[in-house]
């Protein structure tokens, strides 16, 4: 059943649910954060209506950076900005920043640990029309290589905000995902967040469900689905993908025996991998993978991609079936 403490909001029903970007999160994040401390600054590299930048332009004008489309640039001045004392945030698609950026972002900012937080915006399969060109779906994996780098992927636009705003005072080089298209809010402002600690959404017994991202209603409600073929899932949160909480997924994995990863990403080098390494050196359990497997994107609807790639409710319930039959 639902864990009563994580406050969820009703997920049953998408038709009835609100649903916001994860990327419109940020942009509120970015304006609590300004007005938390001064010190809070904002470059984009000429996409501040589509990252959401554009709500912190406007009311601190003063502190925000118009860098024009040099993502190289934007990620060496942000790191002499917190070289300096200052807090600054980065902004762009995904498929730019980190993907472009990504030398520059190694050296000036993770060698020299400034705290350069990184805004990577229509990131996953879900931009759609866009392509594969804009479809980031090796950030994760770039970003969790890189030493002293942390890496959030909130679940909606409500975990988005926090985990902005909590990552502007981690005083460590961050990257935070976040999509384009709008996605159920599943969480509400009640719900537990802090940065490296993963939050189990539904307490079960069968197999464990453990992902990140847009993907999480996806995640429960394959659960709610397979419980009435009398399959408990346990379902955990991990926005956080690095640092992970090994704790909570190895005791989760404990006790169900089973682990599903589920991620908009391609499956080497995200959240998955990172499970599977946790779990190799403290527990080794039958594993199955929910995510991009080894290919690029391509044009399309949204919520059709997410289906045809293998991310949708049906595909995550065959993945549970089938670790369990590994058990």
């Amino acid at each position: 059943m639902i864990n009563p403490n994580a406050k969820l909001a009703n997920f049953l029903d998408k038709e009835k649910m609100e649903m916001a970007a994860t990327r419109d999160g940020y942009g509120l994040g970015l304006i609590e954060a300004g007005e938390k401390d001064k010190r809070v600054v904002v470059l984009c590299a000429d996409l501040t209506e589509s990252t959401k930048s554009l709500g912190f332009k406007e009311k601190f004008p003063e502190r925000f950076v118009q860098m024009g489309v040099a993502e190289q640039n934007m990620a060496t001045v942000a790191s002499g900005m917190a070289n300096y004392g200052k807090i600054p945030f980065i902004s762009s698609y995904a498929a730019f920043s980190p993907g472009r950026n990504n030398e520059q972002i190694r050296t000036t900012v993770c060698i020299n640990n400034v705290p350069v937080k990184i805004g990577g915006a229509h990131a996953g399969i879900s931009v759609g029309p866009d392509g594969a060109t804009h479809q980031a779906l090796e950030d994760v994996a770039l970003m969790r290589v890189l030493p002293r780098m942390v890496v959030l992927v909130p679940c909606d636009a409500i975990e988005a905000h926090k985990a902005t705003v909590g990552a502007a005072f981690n005083n460590s080089p961050t990257y935070i995902r976040f999509g384009r298209e709008k996605s159920p809010v599943i969480t509400t402002v009640k719900t537990p967040f802090r940065i490296g600690r993963a939050e189990i959404f539904r307490e079960g017994k069968d197999a464990s469900i453990i992902g990140c991202g847009m993907l999480m209603y996806n995640a429960l409600m394959a659960a709610e689905e397979l419980s009435k073929e009398g399959i408990d899932c346990e379902v955990i949160n991990s926005h956080t993908v690095k640092p992970l909480d090994v704790d909570t997924i190895v005791a989760s994995a404990k006790k169900t025996g089973a682990v599903v990863s589920v991620e908009e990403h391609q499956v080497h080098g995200g959240l998955g991998s990172a499970i599977a390494e946790a779990l190799a050196k403290n527990h080794p359990v039958p594993q199955e993978f929910i995510g991009v497997q080894d290919r690029f994107g391509e044009s399309g609807n949204p919520d059709e991609l997410i289906e045809a790639f293998g991310m949708g409710i049906n595909s995550i319930k065959e993945a549970v079936k089938k670790v369990i039959k590994r058990k």
